[in-house]
């Protein structure tokens, strides 16, 4: 019996214009899929329009984000770091979902002025909550050192290896959790 590839989400976690998450974000889907060991797709908080937890009656981009994470079985976040925390566009499109993260695995890649790890701390806590199960090699960008004028992404060729572990640690993980999806 042949295994079913993992599907594996790429999220970026910033909407703000001239962001360069998507940079990071096709840096690590280009990466990833030379592997061949799951479906990886970037999915672009921006494009479901989200609004603002409890602040629309509107839930046509809320319904839209929840039926695409339930398509996923575990994460990469690309994660920003803005003063001292990540994103608030992340944070609102984690708690717009709920059931759609539990049991699922997750990876961070994080950004900033070191290297974006007070986002990716505070971005463990939340996902703890929602039953998400977080590895923990993490890659971190520096603003400095991996980003030419801080906004065009070069990244040095030592975070290749905790990427590989890193998408080691999602695949093994994700296929644990998903046994216990399937059993439910």
């Amino acid at each position: 019996m042949t295994e079913q590839k993992l599907n594996i989400g790429i999220i970026l976690g910033s909407t703000r214009e001239g962001r360069v998450s998507t940079q990071v974000g096709k840096w690590v889907k280009d990466f990833a899929d030379q592997r061949n060991d799951a479906n990886y797709e970037i999915v672009d908080i921006k494009e479901y329009k989200l609004p603002l937890l409890g602040e629309s009656d509107d839930v046509t981009g809320i319904t839209k984000w929840n039926e695409k994470l339930a398509t996923l079985d575990a994460f990469i976040f690309i994660a920003q770091e803005y003063n001292h925390s990540m994103a608030a566009s992340l944070k609102n499109a984690l708690d717009l979902a709920r059931d759609a993260w539990n049991n699922k695995s997750a990876g961070i890649v994080s950004y900033g002025s070191i290297g974006g790890a007070r986002a990716a701390e505070h971005l463990r806590n939340v996902l703890g909550e929602l039953q998400v199960a977080d590895v923990r090699t993490q890659v971190l960008l520096s603003l400095f050192t991996d980003f030419e004028n801080g906004s065009v992404f070069k990244p040095q060729a030592l975070h290749e290896t905790n990427l590989t572990t890193l998408l080691d640690q999602v695949n093994l993980w994700g296929k644990a959790l998903k046994t216990i999806r399937t059993q439910k």
